[in-house]
């Protein structure tokens, strides 16, 4: 990743610093997006006093203006970028019956229209060099669904589609467009979740474990990196073995 920029949403925590800090320490040049000020610079000041290139700038993903500003201000520092990360992501546990309506608005903009409308703002300048991956973070949900998480399933799915289709249209102009789905993954989120069902995922898993953010990041690399310049419009499940799907 030497000498790369990619654009990594979700930096300030879980997944998403976990391949901000990894793709830095290959030698990219991170950009890392997040509505969460604090973890997000702190994230960046991270990979800075390890003597690595990072940049943090506050992102909305419900908002599209606060999408196009920050899609600004990354190419006024940069031409374009070699990588974009579509790592922010959002959930709240609930059966579908008690989901507000306006939480299902939330889900969908965070999870799927903020993914949609941030590669739209950056894929001009990477159409014309003909260069550049595009690597979109879903979920396991969003392949077999999960109790609990109807709404957010749906945007995730959306995700999944959006990358495949996505991978058509810019296979003629050389871009990759892939997609990772990790299965439980140690984050904050997780973390949130009653004992007994972080317990239930572990006892369900074939290895046994939950992931770590760090292996769910190690497959985005993966994706950016040159051994998967051949690879376009895939789904790689992370999961322990716990979903496998054909």
């Amino acid at each position: 990743m030497q000498g790369r920029a990619v654009i990594v949403t979700g930096g300030a925590s879980g997944i998403g610093r976990a391949t901000a800090l990894l793709l830095a320490r290959e030698g990219a040049h991170v950009f890392i997006g997040d509505i969460d000020e604090t973890g997000g610079a702190a994230t960046a000041e991270t990979a800075r006093a390890m003597g690595h290139a990072a940049d943090f700038e506050r992102i909305d993903l419900q908002q599209p203006e606060s999408i196009a500003a920050f899609a600004g201000a990354v190419h006024k520092k940069i031409q374009r970028i070699d990588g974009l990360v579509n790592g922010a992501g959002w959930d709240r546990i609930q059966p579908f019956i008690e989901n507000p309506p306006e939480m299902w608005d939330e889900l969908i903009a965070i999870n799927l229209l903020g993914a949609v409308r941030l590669t739209r703002a950056v894929l001009p300048p990477m159409i014309e060099a003909r260069a550049g991956k595009i690597v979109n973070i879903s979920s396991d949900a969003g392949r077999v669904g999960s109790m609990g998480e109807t709404v957010y399933a749906a945007a995730k799915g959306g995700l999944i589609a959006f990358t495949k289709s996505l991978a058509r249209e810019m296979a003629r102009h050389q871009l990759n467009v892939n997609c990772v789905c990790p299965g439980p993954t140690d984050t904050p989120l997780f973390q949130r979740q009653p004992e007994r069902m972080r317990e239930a995922l572990t006892r369900a898993i074939p290895f046994r474990r939950i992931a770590q953010p760090e292996d769910i990041a190690e497959a985005v690399m993966f994706f950016l990196g040159p051994r998967s310049d051949y690879i376009t419009g895939q789904v790689l499940s992370v999961s322990g073995g716990l979903t496998m799907v054909g």
